[in-house]
């Protein structure tokens, strides 16, 4: 202590030490000390003067104090000294917050290069962040926090360098995880603060923050803090989850599967008194949506976004916004933010768009949350950035929504308007903000209503029947005519580019459209005029745009119209405007700052209403046709054909494809009818089998009883009770007798059915033969194939004889089975009487009893031979039915060859009348030109005559 005294400026007679020599001294005392108590008083003095002598402390003390770290690690007193002085040294925070208002301007960037630099000097030996992460793991509080602001600091300094040391070192990050489950508040705030600097922009390590369970701590950190009512750890909470979520496909999933949406549902559970929004719950509550938008924001994957779409329906949490953003007192910026979230978690998600058109507001009567939204919208006494929400909401849940759009525009349909005129419906509010004087409104009720049209082309037609009407005593004018002729009028340059986009957007492929806006002669010659004049910087973004107008008027010209063709309007630009000049005025629009500025991201975002122009969509329209209407100007008259010719060309294919696509469709819907009903059939057969394998054991049980009471009648004989036991005995037999009855009735019948389909099959087999033998003047060919379908016929009759013989055998057996039962029935009448008589009739009983179980038994063996001979039957009848169909394929392919040979010989007798016609032509050549000819006749008359004297010769020798 005598020497602090020294050193801080105790009472001295010589000069007072500078700062520098002190830190000095201190440095010295620390490297060269002994013992444990004058370091640690030393490093508690660096620490006093680490604020003031940053600079001196930070270049001459940092060696010593990781070398105190790396030593003295046994006394946390020094430890947390040493680390509190680190910190001092390298961090910036202390410096900003005494910074004097009369300090120079470049003071805090020295300061910030202060703190880069001493922590680029720590972090040179990775082992000093290895060092200090294995600090981290100390429980003592004293060396704990200390360590994790000092790390915190590293990490504000020096981000990427730091986070690769940790992420290299074994288990680096899995340390840093225990800070969120300490029992302090202060350690786990900090360690929030840190997890949130060592995320930064680094997603290998922000997948394994999220896989050491880091959702479910901070989840539970917010719930005990009190979700939106919490203070400033919830908002370090949802600041850090953002950094794990955002542009991380592989947390975001984790987050889905791991069920995390549905524990955001509490957060949004306002309550009925909004009043008294304290700062630090719109900060959260802020926080929370924007997490939510995260989740299903438009840049992520598809799948990813349409996954957590649907699971935040099923859980209830697009109700709950939803409840939000219909209750009152919320504030504006909440309430802002509130419908951007809803528009991101509805957009191309037809469930949740479908239940977002059924929200109504808490009014009298209610309303549709569209169209109180769509009042905001186009009310200019509303916020500028509210209104830019609420149409983001309305493109949002107009995206990919076919059905919404086709409800938009029927409210503008003359069929469904309300003549009444007691409700608004959203056409209307789109109508009256297109016309109103606000150009804001204008421009935003035109860009809502070609959300309305996009990739649309039927509604784009319905469209042109809507008819407004402007004055008392006019005649209504369509909506087409009345947006051109606003235009015309020269209003503002917002309202005319919002115009312009929904002309053209309503024009795009739709050649009625463009036929209707042909029609209007005044048009045309607007657009060549505003394209030709040479106007200032505000003009030209117009001037692309009535170029635009004009190229699609042109490449989706059906020429329906003589005096407004293609080739027409090429020739009206080249003599008004010039081809090059049309071309550079048309590249206007891409090339202006505020054209790529909507065109990077969906949802509009304006600093001020002035820059309002382009619309996203809008963009990719303008990128999608820039080329194509270039390409079409330079195009002649007959290319022009041949690209309409393969368009229809096309069309043709498409129509096809998408016949094949139904067709397809279809079948897999039989196929997945068919499935179904072979798994229906499976199951009833897994059933029937097991109430079968149930009958058989109940048969089983059945039997066991039946012996079990044939031994019990055995030991009753024994008694005097044996009469009344026989007769039992003898009822059951009579029993047993009648079932073999009805077993033969049934064997009869079969044999009945068998011999009627066998005589069937005769009379088949004998029209087979009449038929073969009416084909007897048939070619060689056809009497070989004919003999061999005999010879089969002849052996399926040998089979049909055998099978005839078997079931004359069988009708035997059953006779012979008919008189055994008759005997049967004898004896059992017989032994009634005897039943009455004394007891020496019991062994006649047994021996009874004996025979008849043998009988039995042989009647059970013989109904097993006449149902297996049943099967052989059965087998022997699909054999002759296979051939009988074998035998009707020969016949017809016997058919089809007489006929084919009757063909050749009509064809042969066709050629030989020519071949005569030739002969007898040439023979009354020859006959002018005197050649001398014998006829026919002659010649085969003497042909005739030599073969006679041949054959008299013969017989003369």
């Amino acid at each position: 202590m005598n020497f602090l005294r020294g050193v801080m400026g105790g009472p001295s007679a010589g000069p007072q030490p500078s700062g520098a020599e002190t830190i000095q001294k201190l440095c010295d005392r620390v490297a060269s000390s002994t013992l444990l108590d004058d370091r640690r008083d030393a490093v508690r003095a660096l620490k006093s003067l680490s604020k003031k002598y940053r600079l001196e402390v930070g270049i001459q003390a940092m060696e010593h104090l990781i070398h105190v770290l790396q030593t003295d690690r046994s006394d946390s007193e020094i430890i947390g000294y040493a680390l509190d002085t680190l910190y001092n040294v390298i961090s910036n925070d202390l410096e900003e917050e005494e910074q004097d208002d009369s300090e120079e301007e470049n003071l805090p960037k020295q300061v910030d290069d202060l703190g880069s630099q001493f922590t680029e000097i720590f972090i040179k030996q990775q082992e000093n962040v290895t060092l200090l992460l294995t600090l981290v793991e100390e429980f003592d509080f004293h060396v704990r926090w200390p360590g994790v602001k000092l790390l915190t600091s590293l990490l504000k300094q020096q981000g990427p360098q730091v986070q690769q040391i940790i992420l290299v070192s074994p288990m680096g990050v899995s340390r840093l995880m225990d800070l969120l489950a300490d029992s302090r508040e202060v350690i786990r705030n900090d360690g929030v603060l840190l997890l949130q600097q060592l995320t930064k922009s680094n997603a290998a390590i922000q997948k394994i923050v999220a896989f050491e369970n880091a959702f479910e701590r901070l989840l539970d950190i917010i719930t005990e803090e009190g979700n939106s009512d919490g203070g400033i750890v919830v908002e370090d909470c949802l600041l850090l989850l953002q950094s794990l979520l955002k542009n991380n496909n592989s947390n975001q999933n984790f987050f889905k599967e791991g069920s995390y949406i549905q524990r955001m549902k509490p957060w949004f559970e306002v309550g009925d008194d909004n009043c008294g929004w304290s700062a630090q719950k719109v900060t959260n509550l802020h926080l929370m949506l924007q997490l939510v938008r995260v989740l299903v924001s438009p840049t992520n994957p598809p799948g990813a976004t349409s996954s957590c779409q649907k699971a935040m329906f099923h859980c209830g949490l697009l109700e709950q916004l939803c409840t939000i953003l219909m209750a009152t007192g919320v504030p504006a910026d909440i309430l802002t933010e509130t419908i951007n979230t809803v528009s991101e978690v509805i957009r191309g998600c037809q469930m949740n768009q479908d239940y977002f058109a059924s929200v109504n507001a808490p009014s009298n009567p209610p309303r549709p949350a569209i169209v109180v939204l769509l009042m905001s919208m186009v009310n200019e006494r509303q916020p500028f950035v509210l209104r830019c929400a609420v149409l983001y909401c309305f493109q949002c849940f107009l995206y990919k929504n076919q059905k919404g759009q086709g409800e938009i525009v029927s409210t503008l349909l003359p069929s469904t308007i309300d003549a009444t005129g007691n409700s608004v419906s959203a056409g209307q509010l789109l109508c009256g903000g297109l016309f109103s004087t606000d150009s804001l409104s204008n421009w935003c009720a035109a860009v809502a209503l070609a959300h309305a049209l996009q990739e649309n082309a039927t509604l784009k037609e319905q469209l042109l029947r809507v008819q407004l009407a402007t004055s008392i005593g006019n005649p209504p004018v369509s909506l087409l005519q009345q947006c051109t002729n606003i235009l015309s009028q020269g209003s503002k340059v917002q309202t005319r580019v919002g115009l312009l986009m929904l002309l053209c957007t309503w024009l795009s492929n739709c050649s009625i459209a463009v036929t209707h806006f042909l029609h209007n002669p005044a048009n045309i010659p607007f657009l060549t005029g505003q394209i030709a004049e040479n106007l200032g910087e505000e003009e030209q973004l117009v001037q692309g745009l009535c170029a635009l107008l004009l190229g699609i008027s042109i490449y989706y010209n059906d020429n329906s119209l003589e005096n407004y063709r293609k080739e027409k309007l090429k020739q009206l630009i080249e003599k008004r405007i010039g081809r090059e000049n049309f071309i550079e005025k048309l590249g206007f629009i891409s090339k202006h700052e505020l054209y790529s500025r909507a065109a990077q991201k969906p949802q509009p975002s304006f600093s001020s209403p002035d820059h309002m122009m382009f619309d996203h969509e809008f963009t990719k329209l303008v990128k999608e046709l820039e080329g194509v209407i270039s390409k079409a100007i330079y195009k002649s008259s007959e290319e022009d054909k041949k690209e309409e010719e393969v368009k229809k060309t096309l069309e043709q294919h498409d129509n096809i494809v998408t016949h094949y696509k139904k067709v397809i469709r279809e079948q897999d819907q039989e196929l997945e009818e068919l499935k179904q009903r072979v798994n229906t059939l499976t199951s009833q057969n897994e059933q029937l089998q097991a109430t079968v394998t149930q009958q058989v054991s109940q048969i089983q049980q059945h039997k066991d009883q039946y012996n079990l009471l044939k031994v019990q009648l055995g030991k009753d004989n024994q008694h005097h009770n044996s009469h009344s036991d026989t007769f039992q005995m003898n009822g059951i037999q009579t029993e047993e007798v009648s079932k073999l009855k009805e077993e033969l009735e049934e064997w009869k019948n079969k044999h009945e059915l068998l011999q009627g389909q066998l005589r069937e099959k005769d009379s088949v087999i004998e029209k087979l033969k009449s038929s073969q033998l009416e084909m007897g003047t048939m070619e060689q060919s056809s009497q070989t194939s004919k003999s061999g379908g005999l010879e089969h016929n002849n052996e399926l009759q040998k089979e049909l004889e055998m099978l005839r013989s078997q079931i004359k055998l069988q009708s035997a057996e059953i006779s012979k089975l008919q008189i055994e039962n008759q005997k049967l029935q004898v004896m059992n009448a017989t032994a009634d009487p005897v039943l009455g008589g004394s007891g020496a009739t019991a062994a006649n009983n047994s021996e009874l009893e004996g025979r008849l179980e043998q009988e039995i038994k042989e009647l059970k063996s013989e109904v097993k031979a006449l149902s297996e001979e049943k099967e052989s039957l059965k087998q022997h009848l699909d054999s002759s039915s296979s051939t009988v169909a074998i035998l009707q394929d020969e016949k017809s392919k016997l058919q089809q060859e007489v006929a084919e040979s009757k063909k050749e010989q009509d064809d042969l007798l066709v050629l030989l009348a020519d071949q005569d016609q030739k002969l007898s032509a040439l023979k009354v050549k020859l006959k002018d030109l005197g050649v001398p000819i014998e006829d026919e006749d002659d010649i085969e008359s003497g042909d005739q005559g030599d073969e006679d004297e041949d054959g008299d010769e013969e017989e003369q020798d």
